[in-house]
């Protein structure tokens, strides 16, 4: 059985560009999930990248809600383009109000 873990999440921003980081303790490589910035009201979800060390730990789930939780605050909408992003917004109902229809 593999330990679910809190990652620990950071926001990296550049101009347009930003991801979202988690580290595991003991765990060298970090997992991402990457956004670009559309406007003050829209962000683009393109990628989440969890490397194998971490795999089953709810790492890129925690890193979505990470991502949910910073957009409901800032009061922005995601375009889910990334498949993982997607699937996760599928499975959270609850989430709705920050995703573009």
């Amino acid at each position: 059985m593999v330990e679910t873990t809190s990652p620990d999440i950071t926001l990296e921003q550049d101009g347009s560009k930003g991801r979202y980081v988690a580290k595991v303790g003991g765990i060298t490589e970090p997992a991402e999930l990457t956004f670009s910035i559309v406007n003050e009201h829209l962000i683009i979800a393109d990628h989440t990248g969890v490397p194998d060390s971490m795999r089953g730990m709810g790492v890129g789930k925690a890193l979505v809600e990470r991502l949910v939780d910073d957009a409901r605050r800032k009061q922005v909408k995601i375009v889910p383009l990334c498949p993982y992003v997607n699937a996760q917004r599928r499975k959270h109902p609850e989430w709705a109000d920050v995703f573009q229809a």
